[in-house]
């Protein structure tokens, strides 16, 4: 070939190459970077969408031959891994890297909002931070690939650390909604006067950035000695609370209850108990539960179990009539007897309940005929009445359950009182079962001492319901049938363990926080002058007290000795 030819082939090489390249970067969504940097972004908001690059017009290649255009997906697709969770003070070290595994040549890393006090190596693509007294948060950090423009988001929740010198308490409530992946409740109340277990105050909460005006109130009675307290909290009707992540649903619900785990520090038992009832039926009225921090007036008040409780709008939300009278069982004399526990006649048949809702309320004349009316068919039926009425008058699967669940969980304080009883009026029944109030279950008495996983108590004795159900072959064949099968199925022990290594994983970091919080006033409980002295005479004599971690296996291995001992012989 003579030298015209070659330098006409060189120019053709030469423009080819050159459309290549034109179409190459226009592929990849390349563009030079801007003049001036991109505004502030505040690192405690999500990040908005880039969306998809603007379409641009690809320039005539001047080539003869097609080029094939690559892949348009991402290039790079910046990554630091999962969240990371730490308090305040602790060191905080990431790199960021291409998540889709390439190693684009230029490959350039920025930090849209770096945090006061963060560094970042564009070098080696390492943050590292150390987050100050004041910078309590979850914070996105918006990593940026300034070739393409691609940007990640790594969610760091910095912890409070209230018990570090010189600590600042938390600055924005509503910046910081999780605390080591759990929410958080930030309650605010005027003190004085306080809350007190009466009557409702007013009071303010922010949970998940958003502010609530509502009325709260302690709650419990023996709890109420208790330093860490339960609460209940009472929305209004055109602001409903929800909790969009955690509680298998738990959207507008007007009463919430915050059940304090002072008196477990193993932070699973009443959970777990209120699970296993929600998985025994889906006919069941179903408590919604799950785990969650308190924050009071800015202050660590640790790790709660949250649960809807029972009012109007559950009963709504499981096919009942809201306006249904609604009973519960205070003390132990409510058994559905006509004797106290101690033996002696009752004054009444409404002995031990209060009733929350129904018309007329208590207080007035006829409040209790319904209630009444069940207790006195209860204690005084004879046996082919109540064999044949008694599936009439009340949801049998209901209170079958109820014997089965109590017995299982080793329930020492709710055999007959500390659940709920309702009745729809309007449709004559039947009667409804709702447990409540779980704490004493699953190895301890409601003081924390200790039971036995081979105890096979029926607590017939206790509960006149319990007693009837277990002498009428009728109803005690089936239901123990019942039992076998639900211990082979829904209730078998590797899904009860299976729950329980969730729950430890989902609330380990903050339970371990709660007992670093409590753990003195825990082991001191009950002791003679104290305000737990009257109730809680035995609780500070044990000696067998747990850390967190002891007692969270102590509960795993009270239930894999109990399955199998109630599958060899049911109570």
């Amino acid at each position: 070939m003579d030298s015209g030819g070659c330098t006409v082939a060189r120019r053709s090489l030469s423009r080819g190459v050159l459309a290549c390249v034109v179409v190459l970067t226009l592929a990849c969504g390349g563009s030079p970077p801007p003049d001036a940097p991109p505004p502030p972004v505040d690192p405690r908001e999500e990040p908005p969408d880039a969306g998809p690059p603007e379409p641009q017009e690809t320039p005539d290649s001047g080539t003869p031959e097609p080029q094939e255009v690559p892949d348009a997906g991402p290039r790079c697709s910046p990554t630091a891994g999962a969240p990371r969770w730490l308090t305040e003070g602790q060191a905080l070290t990431v790199t960021v890297t291409c998540s889709t595994g390439a190693t684009p040549a230029g490959v350039r890393f920025a930090v849209d909002n770096l945090p006061p006090g963060a560094t970042f190596d564009a070098a080696t693509a390492t943050l590292r931070w150390t987050p100050g007294r004041d910078q309590a948060a979850v914070w996105n950090l918006v990593f940026r690939e300034q070739g393409s423009g691609e940007t990640g988001t790594l969610k760091v929740g910095v912890a409070e650390n209230d018990g570090a010198p010189g600590n600042v308490r938390i600055v924005d409530p509503a910046a910081y909604s999780e605390e080591y992946g759990l929410p958080v409740f930030h309650l605010t109340y005027p003190t004085p006067p306080g809350l007190t277990g009466g009557g409702y105050r007013p009071a303010q909460l922010t949970y998940r950035g958003h502010t609530y005006a509502l009325e709260a109130k302690f709650r419990g009675a023996t709890s109420g000695a208790f330093p860490k307290r339960s609460l209940t909290l009472k929305f209004p009707d055109d602001d409903l609370f929800n909790e969009p992540v955690f509680g298998d649903g738990f959207l507008a619900r007007k009463r919430v209850a915050l059940i304090s785990t002072f008196n477990d520090n193993s932070y699973v038992r009443t959970r777990l108990a209120f699970d296993l009832w929600n998985r025994m039926s889906k006919e069941h009225v179903r408590v919604p539960v799950f785990s969650a921090v308190v924050y009071a007036n800015n202050r660590f008040m640790g790790l709660f179990t949250v649960a809807d409780l029972p009012h109007k709008r559950l009963m709504a939300q499981n096919g009942l009539d809201k306006d249904s009278d609604l009973f519960k069982a205070v003390e132990k004399e409510a058994n559905f007897s006509r004797l106290r526990r101690d033996g002696q006649p009752k004054a009444s048949l409404r002995e031990g309940f209060e009733k929350k809702v129904g018309e007329p309320p208590m207080g007035q004349a006829h409040a209790w005929d319904h209630l009444e009316d069940f207790v006195a068919f209860v204690a005084d039926a004879d046996d082919a009445t109540f064999r044949a009425q008694f599936p009439q008058r009340a949801n049998l699967r209901d209170y079958q359950d109820w014997w089965i669940f109590n017995t299982l969980i080793l329930g020492t304080d709710s055999q007959g009182k500390n659940a709920y009883h309702a009745y729809d009026p309007g449709t004559k029944g039947p009667w409804r079962f709702i447990p409540w109030d779980l704490d004493a279950s699953l190895g301890q008495n409601f003081d924390t001492t200790r039971t036995w996983p081979t105890t096979r108590m029926n607590f017939a004795s206790q509960n006149r319901i319990f007693e009837r159900l277990l002498e009428e072959p009728t109803f005690a064949r089936p239901m123990r049938e019942r039992y076998k099968a639900l211990l082979g199925n829904e209730l078998k022990l590797e899904t009860v363990l299976a729950l329980i290594d969730r729950y430890e994983k989902e609330t380990s970091a903050v339970a371990k926080r709660d007992w670093a919080r409590w753990q003195l006033e825990y082991r001191a409980f009950g002791k003679p002058g104290s305000i737990g002295a009257g109730n809680f005479p035995d609780w500070y004599k044990r000696t067998d007290f747990n850390t967190y971690e002891q007692e969270l296996e102590y509960v795993r291995q009270w239930v894999r000795t109990r399955w199998p001992a109630l599958q060899s012989q049911l109570p």
